[in-house]
């Protein structure tokens, strides 16, 4: 316990957070929505990233309603079950309508420890388009036969809903729900940032392609399959690499998320 920094040491003697795994789940969740903040990705106090709680199944993070991204700190993120029921005591509420969507994804899929909605501009662009997201970048064809899509459905998420969302997704990291927005699933928080950013990228250099209107070249098939494999690797998963680097452009720009 002596080796937590000041902060995380503090956070450990309040009531609900029981241990250094937490709080580091905490702090990657808290940089996670500063850095979607810094990327514009933010819908004022509307969307979520959701993170499972470590050793403590059913458990989750989430942002308290109300709260900006760029507001999020490691010690105001709220722990709840996975009926969006608080866990423990904190000052915060909590959107249980919005958590219906991560709570369903988190139940579905053992691998998600992060999961992220957004309503990033490019990416509820391409979800109006019929044809979604076309293998025209890098970007894209990191998702080449990985990507799901959902349709819209209204606004609150109702038991019936959330399982079509989850059959929709299946195994894919990621999936457009048609004229709403973007999902990325990670086993690790900075996975799931990374495929989200990868997504809106694709997204957004799809939209400027097709604005010049003139026409597009698309990779033959076999090209997009090899491309494909190539980015993703192993399979480890991603952003191991690019995390350190996100967290030293945000402890230069916005350092509270850590406490």
């Amino acid at each position: 316990m002596d080796r937590l920094p000041p902060p995380a040491q503090a956070a450990l003697a309040r009531p609900g957070i029981i241990s250094p795994a937490e709080w580091q789940t905490r702090v990657d969740l808290a940089a996670c929505y500063r850095l979607c903040a810094l990327q514009g990705w933010d819908d004022g106090i509307y969307t979520h990233i959701s993170a499972a709680v470590p050793g403590e199944p059913g458990h989750y993070l989430i942002n308290p309603f109300g709260m900006r991204f760029d507001e999020v700190r490691a010690s105001n993120l709220v722990k709840v079950d996975g009926d969006g029921n608080i866990v423990g005591q904190s000052q915060y509420s909590v959107n249980r309508s919005g958590f219906r969507l991560h709570a369903a994804v988190h139940k579905a899929r053992p691998d998600a420890a992060c999961v992220m909605h957004l309503h990033n501009l490019a990416g509820i662009a391409v979800g109006m388009q019929k044809g979604g997201l076309l293998p025209l970048s890098p970007y894209a064809l990191r998702f080449y036969g990985e990507l799901g899509y959902h349709h819209y459905e209204g606004i609150a998420m109702m038991e019936d809903e959330q399982e079509r969302l989850v059959r929709n997704l299946g195994s894919h990291p990621a999936m457009l729900l048609r004229n709403h927005g973007t999902l990325a699933v990670g086993r690790t928080i900075p996975e799931a940032f990374v495929l989200m950013e990868t997504l809106d990228r694709a997204c957004e250099a799809q939209l400027k392609a097709q604005a010049a209107g003139v026409p597009l070249v698309q990779p033959p098939e076999a090209t997009c399959i090899k491309a494909h494999a190539q980015l993703v690797g192993d399979g480890a998963p991603e952003g191991a690499l690019e995390w350190p680097s996100l967290l030293r452009r945000l402890n230069a720009a916005s350092p509270q998320y850590r406490t």
